[in-house]
């Protein structure tokens, strides 16, 4: 392949040199402008000195290794939604009909009988996918804040269990410009869901108890923890009954979904909220956060197996096995790697306090 020039907004290879020395430019590929060179140090330190100068002329770059060659991959970068996203749209839908099917579960609803009872379930369905959405959200707007391409969400259907959803992703295509963006970014999806959840437990712990007979709820006991059963002590009211035949609103259990998401995006491994909230306080720290996750996990599992009967420990050993997993994918490179400071660092430790409350060691138990 014979060396192309490089578009005009693009930085000349000479630019580079320093970090990235290169001898081969492609510019009609279809995955944007490929240089193909030699770093002149590790992946972390060439993304930080090639990337701004990409980033500047509304480019993201990569860096590959492909067939024993190193590759720097532009791409144009796209703040904006093109047309009009289907998949986006059909998962959602599809996620409003798998949370509706769970909520008439948790409402002792006859939908095999009658298919229409399942409108019945709305408030389940609102609100667990309000608090995804407010959630997810938070990231969205934050990283168009920062100037950071990212998706719309991507919620995730999960259909035939009692919650209907594994939860709404959004993709981030771009680099991250420092540690400030990763922080705010990070933060700005727990803290916005733990917002709708205060809220949904509020209005959840008024509404009617419904009877446990004939719904999910007499195989199923959930463990509330203080987040919701202090707010539902603030309005006066409870998250559990001493008549066993009555349970929570099912709205109280789509709040009991958003803590629990919270919690488990909180850890600080892979590409979880909590990753990107420790990685932006930490630096290179992170590498040792992201070990002793896992080992906590485990160990409260063998706690609990040891202790408590085995309730809820495969549970924690499964999320121990997927932050080992997690753990490998590692965290994005900030270009700038300069501290967040000392305000940003007041609102993570209001974020890990509100975490903890959201964390109880047996979330769930089977009855039967």
């Amino acid at each position: 392949m014979a060396q192309q020039s490089v578009p005009a907004d693009l930085p000349d290879p000479e630019r580079l040199a320093d970090a990235f020395r290169v001898y081969e430019v492609e510019t009609d590929t279809e995955d944007g402008v490929r240089y193909y060179g030699e770093p002149a140090g590790d992946r972390e330190t060439v993304l930080r000195a090639v990337a701004p100068a990409f980033r500047q002329r509304g480019y993201r770059v990569r860096l590959q290794e492909q067939m024993g060659e190193h590759v720097l991959v532009a791409t144009e970068r796209s703040l904006g939604v093109d047309g009009v996203p289907w998949t986006n749209i059909l998962l959602a839908a599809a996620t409003l009909l798998s949370t509706l099917f769970a909520g008439s579960r948790w409402y002792g609803l006859p939908v095999l009988r009658d298919p229409a009872s399942l409108l019945g379930a709305w408030p389940f369905a609102a609100a667990v996918l309000g608090i995804l959405a407010v959630h997810e959200f938070g990231h969205y707007a934050l990283s168009r804040y920062h100037g950071v391409q990212a998706s719309l969400p991507y919620f995730i259907p999960l259909p035939f269990n009692a919650v209907g959803t594994l939860g709404a992703v959004i993709r981030m295509r771009d680099n991250m410009p420092s540690r400030r963006a990763m922080f705010d970014i990070g933060v700005a999806g727990p803290l916005a869901g733990l917002v709708a959840t205060v809220g949904v437990t509020a209005v959840g712990v008024t509404l009617e108890p419904v009877r446990v007979a004939g719904s999910v709820g007499t195989q199923i006991e959930l463990g509330y923890p203080l987040l919701l059963r202090g707010v539902a002590a603030l309005v006066g009211e409870q998250v559990t009954y001493a008549d066993p035949t009555l349970m929570a609103n099912p709205v109280v259990v789509g709040a009991w979904v958003g803590a629990f998401v919270t919690f488990l995006n909180l850890l600080p491994v892979g590409q979880l909220d909590g990753a990107h909230v420790a990685r932006s306080l930490l630096g290179d720290w992170m590498r040792v956060v992201q070990v002793a996750v896992p080992v906590a996990l485990f160990g409260l599992a063998g706690y609990l197996y040891v202790f408590e009967g085995g309730q809820a420990a495969a549970l924690w050993a499964f999320w121990g096995l997927l932050t080992v997993a997690f753990g490998r994918v590692g965290s994005p490179t900030p270009l700038d790697d300069s501290s967040v400071g000392r305000r940003r660092q007041a609102v993570a430790a209001v974020t890990l306090l509100l975490g903890l409350l959201c964390f109880v060691p047996v979330p769930v138990a089977l009855t039967a």
